[in-house]
């Protein structure tokens, strides 16, 4: 059975020495989140994650939730007993608004507890995770009575909440959606319609189940901008906020699925529900995207996870294994063989997965950061300049850490060899959990066309420009002969980015096709040289840490030599990107659609 142990140190140097988190005391919730306390609560999430979810997780895995005859959902065995302890601990809302019993502390705080318990317990960690989303959409564009009503039991966590946006006939093209919703003379709405893969939509964790659902109200325009978005509770709520009767929506069926058996993915029914609308009629889409930022950072996060627990597994069975020996002569000399982490192609697989780890978790605390400042700053120019990170970095980060984090995945299993594919290990099963990050909250082709049709363009460029400009001035700033392996790499697939940037302004106009065929490679190729940056930051932080670390100082030497081999060993890779998105779509469309 794998073994999971939370990067606690590594948080905790990303917060108090790469990105300062002492800066942002200015911010509210900030303030309170001093280095001790950021210590405490990270531990006692690893210790949660440790020790409660990744027991669970393979029992989430063989028994999967079960449906009963009147639509009820039991999940698997332990999930409830370690769903109060999330509970209890008030692990749901400690970045939610004080206002409604949340903590208030950084959201920054939030992603890196829900990095361990995804590592932990993916299918586990799904159920808080929607609640929060669910959440920080209610908290924007609710009313006032909404937010009494809801908020309150949502962040407690004694309530969950979902997202009801998939139907049958549509998917990523909302537009085309039909669940209707019809207004009723007391200010609700009739809700009717098929909702599919809700995930969460139904389970025995929590007393109430809080959905908000996007439908066209009778009478609005087709397309997008005739959408509402609406909360309509699995039960409804007397006058005094107590629970009442069962509303008109039930699961008609969980999905069988590749993986994250252990969280319910249903078909939800809406035979008449009753529901209230949220923010203004035929703006739902808008109010959606609100937390969508959010969200996809949250399924990046995913990507994350699941490469951090595979890699841990592999390193430890790469230590242990034995077979064969090294290519340059024994290395054990007491063992009838050498452990395979000696051989160098385990150590390239082995070192692409800890290179890509590192990195990523470094793009996500600090992208988060970002998403705390354009919600807590109140310095206009600040939010602004925030929000242009978050909107340009979120397709990348969902599209890049869970594209890699699934590759990651069969390359830890591939260590296992044959005993990677049969389940006693478990590397089969986060190769089955990862693949769904890479589909769920707009698939990755999605996210690269989002990236480049919407968002290098946005606002005359604005936020690309920002990019460019921040990491073309760090590397100018930091030429010393410490920095140059890694900032020199650096600059060479920047200047790749910003070829691929100009080829798409002078032929993706004419020929639209041709955005849309180097889409993912230019997302890659982003992802790469964030990725880099990020390295960059890691390193300089740790080159200023050695001096005095004393016993921390190999954890601070292997960090140089992890970035050396992202430089030398995978930051390449973007000349090939280049060279991808410059060929153009003239083959990649050119057969007619019967030749396939």
């Amino acid at each position: 059975m794998p073994t999971y142990k939370a990067p606690v140190d590594d948080a905790l140097f990303l917060l108090n020495d790469v990105f300062h988190l002492d800066r942002y005391g200015n911010l509210p919730g900030f303030a309170d989140a001093s280095p001790d306390i950021v210590e405490a609560i990270l531990g006692e999430a690893a210790k949660f994650s440790e020790e409660v979810l990744t027991p669970l997780n393979r029992v989430g895995d063989r028994e999967g939730c079960k449906r009963k005859p009147d639509g009820s959902v039991i999940t698997p065995t332990g999930f409830k007993e370690a769903y109060k302890q999330l509970v209890d601990g008030g692990w749901i809302g400690i970045s939610a608004s004080a206002e409604f019993g949340g903590q208030g502390l950084p959201a920054t705080m939030t992603g890196l507890v829900m990095e361990f318990m995804c590592s932990a317990n993916m299918a586990f960690a799904m159920y808080p995770g929607l609640t929060q989303g669910a959440t920080a959409a209610l908290a924007v564009h609710g009313s006032d009575e909404l937010k009494k009503k809801y908020l309150p039991k949502m962040i407690a966590g004694s309530w969950t909440g979902t997202m009801n946006l998939t139907e049958p006939h549509c998917g990523t093209d909302l537009g085309l959606l039909r669940t209707k919703a019809v207004k009723q003379p007391d200010g609700s709405y009739k809700i009717t319609g098929t909702k599919i893969f809700i995930s969460a939509g139904e389970h025995d964790l929590a007393e109430n189940i809080v959905h908000l659902v996007l439908a066209r109200i009778e009478g609005a325009p087709e397309g997008t901008k005739g959408i509402s978005l609406f909360v309509a509770p699995k039960i409804l709520l007397k006058d005094d906020g107590s629970l009442g009767e069962r509303n008109k929506v039930s699961c008609g069926s969980i999905e069988e699925k590749m993986g994250i058996h252990g969280n319910a993915t249903c078909v939800m029914n809406y035979d008449g529900a009753t529901g209230w609308l949220i923010g203004e009629e035929n703006r739902g889409l808008h109010a959606m995207f609100t937390m969508m930022n959010e969200a996809r950072l949250g399924v990046g996060i995913q990507g994350l996870a699941q490469s951090e627990v595979a890699y841990q597994s592999a390193a430890a069975y790469a230590k242990e294994r034995l077979q064969g020996r090294s290519l340059s002569g024994a290395k054990y000399k007491d063992k009838p063989a050498d452990p395979i982490i000696v051989h160098p192609d385990i150590r390239r697989t082995l070192l692409t997965i800890k290179a890509f780890n590192e990195a990523a978790r470094a793009l996500v605390t600090w992208t988060a950061l970002q998403g705390d400042i354009a919600h807590r700053s109140d310095d206009e120019k600040q939010r602004q300049a925030a929000d242009d990170h978050m909107g340009l970095l979120t397709p990348v980060i969902k599209g890049v850490l869970t594209d890699c984090g699934f590759a990651n995945t069969v390359m830890a299993q591939q260590v296992f060899g044959g005993h990677g594919y049969i389940a006693e290990h478990g590397m089969e099963q986060f190769v089955r959990d990862a693949r769904i990050a890479q589909i769920y909250e707009g698939a990755n082709g999605i996210q690269a066309l989002d990236l480049v049709g919407r968002k290098l363009g946005k606002d005359g460029g604005r936020a690309m420009m920002a990019f460019f400009n921040e990491v073309a001035g760090y590397i100018k700033e930091h030429g010393d002969e410490a920095m140059k392996p890694y900032v020199g790499p650096l600059g060479v697939s920047l200047g790749h980015l910003q070829q691929a940037s100009m080829w798409f302004m002078q032929n993706a106009l004419a020929k639209p096709d041709n955005a849309g065929a180097g889409a993912t490679d230019y997302m890659h190729l982003f992802g790469l040289v964030a990725l880099g940056y990020m390295w960059c930051r890691i390193v300089e932080a740790a080159q200023a840490k050695l001096p005095k670390a004393n016993g921390s100082a190999p954890r601070y030497s292997a960090k140089l030599v992890t970035a050396r081999f992202f430089m030398e060993r995978m930051l390449p890779e973007t000349a090939t990107h280049l060279a991808r998105i410059q060929a153009g779509a003239a083959s990649t469309m050119e057969l007619p659609d019967e030749a396939f």
